[in-house]
């Protein structure tokens, strides 16, 4: 059976309220987990856990969150910033979010902005779909 986008945030609201501690109003579409909800790099290992459990589905390693290996290669980084080689990397490696106001200021240092709520509802949805 198919999930609606409101059934899946739910959810996704319910996994995020578990494994960071914050609180239901907290949890909004364009909240981002690291800035906003206080997540860090050892709460995205739980939250993927909880997400494959409440939603059934399997979320191979750095699918969901890739940066790692994005900041970590120099043809996707220079002075900082992703290059356009990176940039299209990062589009290839995260359809499901919306990178547009990243694109005008690549700073690798603001990576962590793009993982918001809404971009984990998309992708859960995208898993859902492709299942």
């Amino acid at each position: 059976m198919a999930m609606s986008q409101d059934e899946i945030f739910q959810g996704v609201k319910e996994v995020l309220v578990d494994a960071l501690g914050v609180d239901d109003d907290e949890v909004e579409a364009e909240a981002t987990l690291m800035g906003d909800l206080g997540a860090e790099s050892i709460d995205f290992l739980d939250i993927v856990f909880r997400l494959e459990k409440a939603f059934g589905i399997k979320i191979p390693r750095e699918e969901l969150f890739p940066a790692e290996g994005l900041m970590t290669n120099p043809e996707f980084v220079n002075n900082g910033k992703l290059t356009e080689k990176g940039l299209n990397e990062l589009r290839d490696k995260m359809p499901h979010t919306n990178i547009a106001a990243f694109e005008s200021d690549p700073d690798i240092n603001k990576l962590g902005d793009l993982f918001t709520v809404s971009s984990i509802v998309n992708y859960v949805g995208n898993k859902l779909n492709a299942a």
